[in-house]
Formats: structure tokens, C-alpha cells, sequence
């Protein structure tokens, strides 16, 4: 830590200490080099301080050999799909990223964790139930670890929220209102063919909405109405839904007001709404830019705020939590169980749209979070 050259009246500096070195760091291998993982994951382990990318998974090769020398990753280490299942065989990969179409999240889950690694799987965590059981079971047997990628549940200006919630800074939750919504433009890209999507923007952007009103008020909705929409003619929705609107409600009687869509200029925000004070992100559920906002009542007079929180790399801090869940053998805090109650919902969502009225949900068998994330020096991610 460096001495303070600025007065008290100032920020504070802040000097992260260094991460692991690198032959400590947990090596990972990155299945599928489409734009999430060469334009977010793999730049994020600049900033990671527990992982390095060790072996690039794809059916381009020549594409995957390009931006394996930009990560200094040997070419013995790029493997195609069919030879997946070498991994077994490479002690240098302890987990994978997996960010494949959804279709394939199963497969390759299981094949991994066959293989003896633990998986960091991209939400939606896989098209039905089943396979998202499947994925649960299959890691449970190996005894690896299963965690789903929901970066927004590591975000210190999301743990900040949370951390005032449960501190009862705002009373009891009333309703959360959130749209997500983004504008779909090639009809031949797998998020708009069913086989590969398992549907439109539900369970892409509309996830999100579902998983921070789960998120925020901790609890589960018990029923759900829903409903789907398709501009006739819209080459791009022959087989997905373009909108879905939805409504869940929860055991306290808070409620959650969606909406999604795939033809619509990109809108993400959400209002959270209670006793004495509303909170609102907008934007929200973005890589970076998000932006939270309280109002409350003070001295007679409504006063607004926006909370100054730096959210640094969501990309690192979430592959920075599974990787200390390897070495320290502990349980994710957004392990498989989530995944799977985001798709109990999303299914229940759309039957509800299928009969036009609404579909209670029982509750999880179990918890669907594992413990709290542990505090970084890069930002606390338990919250202020």
C-alpha cells in the first residue's frame, strides 16, 4: 500500500494486491470462441486474479489458433470438438467455460465433468429441466464443481443493493418493475432457431429480469402468467417468441412486472419499489455503465441519489469466485440449483402463455444459492 498524498477530504486509493502467480492460477479451458468469450471472458483475465486460460475449444480452428497467440496458449492446446473429451488428459485444465448455444450446455457439462473438471457453464443454463438436472446430477457424481455464470449476482453495485435491502434501508419490497430488451437483426443466428435457443427473448435477456427479482427479495414466485407474442411475417420469429411479458408472484405478496423483447431499440432497467424508498438501475443487466439510483424521503423533502460504485470486470470477479471455489473445495454461489429454478420458471412462463392462465410453482427442493461471495481487495463484493 502506497502513503496518502491527498487529503481525508478526498477519495481513498485503493491498490489491489497482485494475484496469484501463474503457475498457481486454476487453468481454463474455453469451450466455443464465439463473441461473449473473445470480446468479454478471455480479456477479462487481465484482470483475474485467480485464473488463466489454458486451452481454446472450437469448430474454426484457424480463427481459435489467431486468438490463441494473443493469450499465449500453445497450439497443442486447441482442441475441435471432437476432441473434447482429451481433456481428461491435460492435468493443466482444473475447469471450463463453457459458452456454447444453449442446446449443447448439457452435453458438455456432463462430458467435462466426466472428464474429472469442474464447469462454469453461461446461463440459461440449458433449454428444459431435465437437462438441467441432468447437468446437476453428472456433476454431483464426479464430485465437480457446477456453477452458472450469472455475473450480475457478483456485481458490488448489485451486492450493494441487496446489502441495504436486507439491512431493512427501504422496508418491505412491494414490486419490481424491469424491462430487458435488445433488437434482433440476422434470422439465420442460433438465438432465433429453437433446436439451439429453446426460445426468443425469454430465456436470453428475459432471464435476467426473472433472476434479479429472485435475486433482491430472496424469495421464490409461487404462480406466474405470462404471455408471447410474434409479428406474423417476421422472418426472424418463424420459431421463437419476439416479445414476452410476464408477472411473478411471491409468497410476501411482492411482485415482479416483465418485459422482454427481440425487435426493440436495446432497454434495460429495472425499478425496485417498497415502503419507504424505490431503488432503480437503468441501464441495468450491461457489461459495464449500470447505474443505480435511491429515492427516499429526507427531512420532509424527497431526495435522489445515485450510488458512486465501481463495478470493475463482472467477468472476473465471476470466474475469480469459481476459481477459489476449486482450491478452497467450496460449494458456488450460483451453483447448478439456480440455473435450474430460472428454468422451472421460464417453462412455467411459457405454459401459462400456452393456456392463458396462470401456473403456480412449488418450491425448490433445496437452497438454489451456495454462500455468500467472499470480499475481494478489487471491490467488496459482499456489499458496502
Amino acid at each position: 500500500m502506497f502513503p496518502p498524498i491527498e487529503t481525508s477530504s478526498e477519495k481513498p486509493e485503493k491498490t489491489a494486491p497482485p494475484g496469484d502467480p501463474r503457475d498457481q492460477r486454476v487453468g481454463i479451458a474455453i469451450v466455443g470462441v464465439g463473441r461473449i468469450s473473445v470480446n468479454e471472458v478471455l480479456p477479462a483475465f487481465a484482470h483475474s486474479k485467480h485464473c488463466k486460460p489454458v486451452v481454446l475449444v472450437s469448430g474454426d480452428r484457424a480463427k481459435a489458433l489467431k486468438i490463441a497467440k494473443q493469450y499465449d496458449i500453445p497450439e497443442s492446446a486447441v482442441l475441435d470438438y471432437r476432441d473434447y473429451d482429451k481433456l481428461a488428459q491435460m492435468p493443466a485444465v482444473e475447469g471450463v467455460y463453457i459458452a456454447l448455444p444453449n442446446s449443447m450446455h448439457a452435453e458438455y457439462t456432463i462430458r467435462a465433468a466426466r472428464a474429472g473438471k469442474h464447469v462454469l457453464c453461461e446461463k440459461p443454463m440449458a433449454n428444459t429441466v431435465a437437462e438441467c438436472e441432468q447437468m446437476i446430477d453428472a456433476c454431483r457424481q464426479a464430485g465437480r464443481k457446477l456453477m452458472i455464470a450469472y455475473r450480475r449476482q457478483y456485481s458490488p453495485l448489485d451486492r450493494a443493493l441487496l446489502k441495504m435491502i436486507r439491512e431493512g434501508r427501504f422496508g418491505p419490497l412491494r414490486e419490481f418493475i424491469s424491462v430487458n430488451s435488445q433488437n434482433m437483426g440476422d434470422p439465420q443466428h442460433w438465438r432465433l432457431k429453437r433446436a439451439l435457443a429453446g426460445g426468443g427473448a425469454l430465456p436470453d435477456v428475459g432471464l435476467y429480469c426473472i433472476n434479479e427479482a429472485r435475486f433482491l427479495s430472496g424469495e421464490e414466485p409461487v404462480d406466474v402468467i405470462g404471455n408471447t407474442w410474434s409479428t406474423p411475417g417476421d422472418a426472424r420469429f418463424e420459431e421463437v417468441e419476439e416479445h414476452c411479458q410476464f408477472i411473478l408472484r411471491f409468497p410476501s405478496g411482492f411482485t415482479a412486472s416483465c418485459s422482454t423483447g427481440y425487435s426493440s431499440h436495446k432497454s434495460q432497467m429495472f425499478r425496485l419499489n417498497a415502503d419507504t424508498a424505490w431503488a432503480e438501475m437503468s441501464p441495468a443487466y450491461a457489461y459495464e455503465g449500470n447505474k443505480l439510483r435511491i429515492s427516499r424521503q429526507v427531512e420532509g423533502k424527497e431526495h435522489t441519489a445515485e450510488l458512486q460504485i465501481e463495478e470493475g470486470n463482472q467477468f472476473a470477479r465471476e470466474l475469480d469466485h469459481f476459481a477459489q471455489c476449486v482450491r478452497k473445495n467450496q460449494e458456488p454461489h450460483t451453483p447448478g440449483e439456480e440455473g435450474l429454478q430460472d428454468q422451472r420458471v421460464i417453462e412455467a412462463i411459457y405454459a401459462s402463455a400456452r393456456s392463458g392462465k396462470s401456473v403456480k410453482l412449488s418450491p425448490p427442493s433445496g437452497k438454489t444459492r451456495g454462500p455468500e461471495p467472499e470480499s475481494e481487495s478489487t471491490g467488496n463484493l459482499a456489499g458496502p
